[in-house]
């Protein structure tokens, strides 16, 4: 799920939230909320039961068997392209493969990286620290005292949930630092003030969390001293989203923020110096996407009138720090998107940043100069008609890593100092794309607007209704969906025939602020709508047939799953629906749910429930209708989308004795898998019922 560009890191910082304790009134209301109890004997035995089923029906296929060994091949590829991330002169990586499961934290000398050079040098090997402290250690990131770059703050997750532990790390010594900074697991994040000072935001204890299961309270803590005796910097009100600290280091300099998250949506942004707070001057509803030369960078969700200027929602744009805190806003433009064009992300480096913009869901790259106080763009030469994401920068050097790939052309990661651009490394072609085709096309909504989508197929496809065909989306948070090359699909599904379709629905940002906001809160049903116009042209074309035709979503596409199977059960042979949310009562109440309400609404109130409930699959879901046999796949350490959703969907449909398939992974968090070896099982089963069910082949549950 997507918010601002910072938020979106702090995100990996979540933490684990109890669910809530439930009154009789509301278990005599609904009688699976003993489902939500995560880890409680008698879930997990129901939990048992479902896994059980659904290994019969998936795994004693051939084809699971196959694609299982097929994924591996890829996931765990010698060959595979190691992203680097940028921190001073080196670039690090983590590696996993066949031997080292849990992965390797390394790094290289950006010099040598770019010869492709081998000469790696491992810092931790999170296989031995898991075996070794009897955990199942995920690496989550870490964070940099800039500029020498010799420590680091270390994240490690427990079985890949959204807690994590945080641990000082010399990176000469390859060691964790004795006596170091250390917090023990817990949504939050920590930014360097100094060597011997951090800004942090944890669970202090009792009051410290909001009602989203964020930290509410920043604190500035020595380092030699304790969480009981750090100060109290910032803090938030329990009912806001969180709280968050953040640092730039900047023409030599450390500039540090917290950022106040009031909700997905709005925010204010303080500047910290001297121990003192000073509020900058912003739009509530911009996203903080940076800062570069003494200036943040901000891309407008609404128009905003200042200095007798109008600038108009899905601007990108700069401010002097130094300028606003002293009362005078000065706003620069840096990219201006039209009706068909969006800014996607933008990297930082020592002289210059580079701007990532999609064009009718194409990525286009410019890298812009601030001369004179005024902004010059300068088109790179990148590749087009496909999918670019900027990978690393740095403001301490001129590199930047970005990728390439589409549909059918495998990634190739790039490196530049400048315009000018060098392949880096291409990944294997690992299925035949030779004999297929990529087109986009636009089907018309129910309430007219154009809806793109691209569709993988055959080239010698025949149009009689028979093809077997899957349509993915996401739809939500202001997240873009673009044409990539996937190894998963192009093995699972482009192999065996299927045809592949993305649907650029609503409520994600492929044509900026206002895409999304179309499909907000009351005006969600937008969203399933141009899903169903997707699926309604591609049988009307003759591509498929409700009879051949599934439909897959993951998190908020997971709900848009849930959704589409109880609107439209007339329309899908097979549906994935993958760590969803679908108790859309109850979703506010549980783990991170209370920070989607700027997105969903509040059910809370009546006015906002009465929208809600119209589409909520679990109040949805009727004893007297025909559905498909939907595919239920969520884990049990999902600390972000509550497992319960799934669970209470799926035993609700069998007492009414719908027919549908279960399995929730025991570690993996909310992707639901934590290594190779677990993606590999989670991806061969999900095509594997696909193959199943969309070739009208019935699944064997002997």
């Amino acid at each position: 799920m997507k918010n601002s560009t910072l938020l979106i890191l702090f995100v990996s910082f979540l933490t684990l939230q109890t669910a809530a304790l439930y009154s009789q009134e509301q278990a005599e209301e609904d009688p699976y909320l003993w489902l939500e109890e995560v880890e409680s004997e008698k879930s997990l035995d129901w939990v048992k039961e479902q896994n059980k089923n659904s290994e019969q029906i998936l795994t004693s296929n051939p084809l699971y068997e196959n694609l299982q060994k097929r994924y591996l091949e890829v996931y765990n590829d010698k060959d595979k392209i190691a992203y680097p991330n940028i921190v001073g002169d080196y670039v690090y990586n983590l590696w996993q493969d066949e031997k080292y499961e849990r992965g390797l934290w390394r790094r290289m000398l950006t010099k040598d990286y770019l010869k492709n050079n081998s000469n790696w040098e491992t810092l931790i090997d999170l296989d031995a620290l898991s075996e070794k402290e009897g955990k199942k250690w995920v690496y989550a990131g870490a964070t940099f005292l800039e500029p020498a770059n010799d420590i680091c703050i270390v994240a490690l997750s427990d079985g890949g949930t959204d807690q994590d532990e945080l641990r000082e790390f010399n990176v000469k010594s390859k060691k964790f630092v004795a006596n170091g900074i250390t917090f023990p697991s817990s949504k939050g994040g920590v930014s360097w003030i100094n060597k011997n000072k951090v800004l942090v935001a944890r669970d202090f204890g009792e009051g410290s969390m909001t009602t989203s299961g964020y930290p509410s309270q920043i604190k500035l803590m020595d380092r030699n001293g304790s969480m009981d005796e750090a100060k109290l910097i910032f803090k938030t009100d329990t009912t806001n989203l969180g709280a968050f600290p953040a640092s730039f280091y900047d023409n030599n300099k450390q500039y540090i923020f917290i950022y106040e998250a009031i909700s997905f949506y709005e925010s204010n942004l303080f500047f910290l110096v001297d121990n003192q707070l000073k509020q900058i001057t912003y739009p509530k509803d911009a996203e903080f996407a940076g800062f570069y030369s003494g200036s943040l960078i901000v891309s407008l969700q609404s128009d905003w009138n200042i200095n007798d200027t109008v600038y108009k929602k899905g601007t990108l744009l700069s401010m002097n720090l130094q300028d606003n805190l002293n009362g005078k806003v000065k706003v620069k433009t840096i990219y201006q998107p039209n009706d068909r064009s969006s800014f996607v992300s933008v990297s930082t480096s020592k002289d210059f940043i580079v701007v990532n913009s999609m064009e009718n869901v194409q990525n286009k790259l410019y890298k812009y100069t601030l001369n004179n106080d005024e902004w010059s763009a300068e088109k790179i030469n990148a590749p087009e008609f496909g999918s670019i994401y900027l990978t690393s920068s740095n403001n301490q050097t001129n590199d930047y890593f970005f990728r390439f790939s589409n549909f059918i052309t495998p990634t190739t990661l790039y490196h530049s100092t400048g315009t000018e651009i060098k392949p880096v490394k291409k990944l294997k072609n690992f299925f035949k794309t030779d004999n297929l085709e990529v087109k986009q096309f636009n089907a018309t909504s129910k309430d007219g607007t154009k809806i793109p989508y691209f569709i993988v197929h055959q080239k010698d496809l025949q149009y009689n209704g028979k093809n077997p065909t899957m349509i993915y989306a996401y739809g939500g948070f202001n997240a873009s969906s673009q044409p990539n090359y996937s190894s998963t699909i192009g093995i699972g599904w482009l192999e065996q025939g299927g045809v592949y379709v993305l649907a650029n629905i609503r409520g994600g940002g492929e044509f900026g602020p206002s895409w999304h906001q179309a499909a907000m809160k009351e005006k969600r049903q937008n969203a399933y709508d141009d899903f169903y116009a997707v699926s309604e042209e591609l049988i009307a074309k003759k591509i498929t047939s409700a009879d051949h035709l599934g439909a897959f979503g993951w998190s908020n596409g997971g709900l848009m799953a849930g959704v589409v199977f109880t609107q439209r059960p007339d329309l899908y042979k097979a549906v994935v629906v993958g760590a969803p949310l679908l108790d859309m009562k109850r979703y506010s109440k549980l783990l991170a749910g209370a920070s989607w309400m700027g997105e969903y609404g509040n059910p809370d109130i009546p006015e906002e429930w009465a929208y809600i409930k119209k589409y909520s699959p679990y109040h949805n879901v009727s004893k007297d209708k025909e559905y498909p046999e939907v595919y239920f796949v969520t884990s049990t350490k999902d600390d972000r989308v509550h497992p319960g959703h799934a669970r209470k969907m799926a035993a609700k449909m069998k007492d009414m004795g719908h027919p549908y398939i279960y399995h929730e992974t025991i570690e993996g968090g909310h992707g639901a898998a934590s290594t190779n070896a677990q993606q590999a099982e989670m991806w061969s089963s999900i095509y594997t019922y696909f193959n199943m069910k969309l070739n009208n082949k019935p699944l064997d549950k002997k």
